[in-house]
């Protein structure tokens, strides 16, 4: 139990760093909906950590309210309206980025304080990331026709991994891990990865259709 214990810090600890490091990143990138987003899950996973070194119920339910935002709509929503920067020249202005965020910011307070949603979570939560999936699934093919194959393996991987972990907690727990501690140790190193890749995908892609996106927003502006 204790070497589980220590591997589940371990694992948070990277999240945080990893999650800050590329959100950071995107915030210089102007990119302050996968930045903010990438932050919110540092935030989360930040509390969470403070949590198992602590037992402060507090940070435990900050933790939880970012977890549910993240899963439900800040992956699905924000960040897929992010993604889109490279893949649909979609480039908001700053109010609609809070309006997104806003929009995202009120589904995960009534996934977490409306008792009616409960029973529906699960399905929600899979519903929606089966959605990002799907949209991942094009970004790798948007990189694969861009002549950007290793990214577009690594996005793939991340795909895979993180839908397995969308599935898993609720629907096939993993045998023996009552605490979810080997659950959550899987889960923070997938979104670690996911927050790392997600990056240099982005960066592939940008590269690759600069020119695109110049001749795109030059006939939307003409």
């Amino acid at each position: 139990m204790e070497l589980q214990y220590y591997m589940l810090c371990l694992a948070t600890t990277i999240l945080v760093a990893i999650s800050a490091t590329y959100g950071v990143k995107f915030l210089k990138k102007r990119n302050y909906l996968l930045g903010f987003e990438w932050l919110i899950v540092t935030f989360s996973a930040t509390n969470a950590l403070v949590f198992f070194l602590l037992d402060i119920k507090g940070a435990y339910s900050i933790s939880y309210f970012c977890d549910a935002f993240s899963r439900g709509f800040g992956i699905p929503l924000v960040a897929v309206a992010g993604l889109m920067a490279v893949t649909h020249a979609f480039r908001p202005t700053v109010l609609a980025d809070l309006a997104i965020f806003a929009l995202a910011a009120a589904g995960g307070v009534v996934l977490v304080a409306c008792d009616a949603v409960a029973p529906v979570k699960p399905y929600f939560y899979v519903a929606t990331w089966s959605a990002f999936s799907i949209y991942f699934g094009y970004f790798a093919k948007r990189l694969l026709s861009a002549g950007q194959g290793g990214q577009a393996l690594g996005i793939v991987v991340a795909l895979v991994a993180a839908q397995a972990i969308a599935v898993i907690y609720d629907f096939f727990p993993i045998p023996g891990d009552h605490e979810h501690m080997m659950f959550y140790t899987l889960a923070e190193l997938t979104w670690a990865y996911l927050c790392a890749q997600t990056y240099y995908a982005y960066c592939a892609l940008e590269r690759a259709e600069q020119p695109t996106l110049a001749d795109y927003e030059r006939q939307q502006f003409a």
